[in-house]
C-alpha cells in the first residue's frame, strides 16, 4: 500500500481569483500527480499570474520572451519534494478555448504536468521521455475523470500570449 504523504500546499492568486480554479481543485490535482511510493512530504506553491509576470519569469529563467502556460521550479526531489508552479491564467484560458476543452480539465492538465516536472519528469530531452510523461499524464488525469488531453493532437508545448 502507498504511504501517507504530507502535502503542504500554498495557492497564490496574483490575478483575478474568480478566473482561476479553487484551491480545493488545485490540491486534488497536485496530490494525484505526486508519487506516494517516493514522496513522504511535499511543499509546493502554485501561483496563478497575469501575462506580464508569466512573460518576465519565462524570459528570466528560460530565455523565452513570451508568457507560457506553466513553469516549474523544483528545489528538492526525492522523499522531500519542494518546488513552485507558476500558471499563467490568460494563457490557460486562451488555450482551453482554442482547444475546445473545459477550463477545469485544461487547468488540471497543466497542474499535473507541472507537478510531474517537479518530480523530475521531462518531455524535452527525448521522444521516449515525452511519450512516457504523456502516458503518465493520461493515467493521472483519467483517475481524475479528465479525458485524454492529447486526443485532439494538442500539446502542452509553451505557447505565446
Amino acid at each position: 500500500t502507498a504511504r501517507l504523504m504530507r502535502l503542504n500546499l500554498s495557492v497564490q492568486y496574483a490575478c483575478a481569483r474568480e478566473a482561476c480554479p479553487p484551491r480545493e481543485d488545485v490540491k486534488r490535482w497536485v496530490r494525484a500527480a505526486l508519487d506516494p511510493d517516493v514522496i513522504e512530504r511535499a511543499d509546493i506553491t502554485v501561483r496563478f499570474v497575469e501575462a506580464d509576470e508569466g512573460q518576465a519569469l519565462n524570459l528570466e529563467y528560460r530565455g523565452r520572451d513570451y508568457a507560457t502556460n506553466v513553469l516549474s521550479f523544483p528545489y528538492e526531489q526525492g522523499a522531500h519534494l519542494a518546488g513552485d508552479l507558476v500558471v499563467c491564467q490568460p494563457v490557460l484560458v486562451r488555450e482551453a478555448a482554442e482547444q475546445g476543452k473545459a477550463f477545469a480539465d485544461h487547468a488540471a492538465h497543466l497542474i499535473v504536468h507541472g507537478t510531474l516536472h517537479l518530480q523530475g519528469w521531462d518531455h524535452e530531452t527525448s521522444d521516449e521521455d515525452a511519450d512516457a510523461m504523456e502516458d503518465e499524464e493520461r493515467h493521472i488525469l483519467a483517475g481524475l475523470g479528465v479525458a485524454d488531453p492529447y486526443a485532439g493532437d494538442y500539446s502542452i508545448q509553451s505557447t505565446e500570449v
